[in-house]
């Protein structure tokens, strides 16, 4: 007999502990009250983890007290507001369903990018393509533009005489962006010029100047060849982050227009 009361009242303290503690849970479950409404924890997790998304921001101790209060103020004039029949108005209503709509869009395209992510191989092939052709000879050259032929002429019989081509650039040439620094157009790779500047370019030697005008679609051209060496592409890690975003926007680019494509309807868009 005594051994079932025993048992009977470890279950009624245990009963007891439990309805001690339900109110606990819930309080810890909940930041505050407003207005006798509770406020989840939740909604701060949620905060949180938009805040620290993709380490943008460390979770500190005081960025969770900022979300905390954030949240906490949110319920406050959210509840001012449906007071005041605002969560009735068409306005409201209307931005709602842009928010659904911006949210839903978001989410595909994260959820996209989750399940086909750019791989290192697809990077490295990448890289290479971009290696190859940035590789062969840069020429580094000077040149002085001009409006007529007749004028690129002039200069070529005065470099003849013993004129100084920085001097004549610098004077007259109407190129703005090389003019000042004496025609210097920098280290390049000929393919980044005008087809006609490029295959003047190409046939000189070091040192030398076309001795005719070079015509292209900015005018006429006088071309001096300083020097070549072989290119220098930068490495794999410099440019990763750079062929990495590249190639999740095409591939986000190419599961857009997918989606565009199989979907049926007559509306004509007006613009690609």
């Amino acid at each position: 007999m005594k051994k079932k009361l025993s048992v009977v009242a470890r279950a009624a303290l245990l009963a007891t502990s439990v309805s001690l503690l339900s109110p606990l849970v819930v309080q810890a479950q909940n930041i505050t009250t407003v207005n006798g409404k509770p406020v989840p924890q939740s909604r701060a997790d949620v905060l949180l983890q938009q805040a620290t998304r993709q380490g943008q921001q460390p979770r500190t101790p005081e960025l969770e007290a900022q979300v905390r209060d954030e949240v906490v103020l949110r319920e406050m004039f959210v509840q001012e507001a449906v007071k005041r029949g605002l969560s009735t108005s068409k306005e409201y209503r209307d931005q709602i369903e842009l928010a659904r709509q911006g949210i839903l869009i978001r989410e595909l395209f994260t959820d996209f990018q989750k399940k086909n992510p750019v791989t290192d191989a697809d990077i490295q092939a990448e890289y290479d393509k971009f290696k190859a052709q940035a590789g062969g000879s840069e020429y580094r050259a000077r040149h002085i533009l001009v409006e007529k032929e007749d004028e690129a002429k002039d200069i070529i019989a005065k470099l003849k005489g013993g004129a100084k081509f920085e001097d004549l650039a610098k004077k007259l040439s109407k190129d703005p962006g090389s003019g000042a620094n004496g025609g210097d157009l920098d280290w390049a790779n000929p393919n980044s010029y005008v087809p006609e500047f490029s295959a003047a370019l190409t046939k000189l030697k070091k040192g030398e100047t076309t001795q005719e005008p070079v015509k292209s679609q900015f005018g006429y051209h006088v071309i001096k060849l300083e020097d070549t060496r072989e290119s220098q592409p930068p490495s794999l890690e410099e440019v990763k982050p750079q062929i990495q975003q590249r190639l999740n926007q095409i591939k986000l680019t190419e599961f857009r227009d997918q989606i565009k494509a199989k979907s049926k309807t007559d509306y004509k868009f007006q613009t690609n």
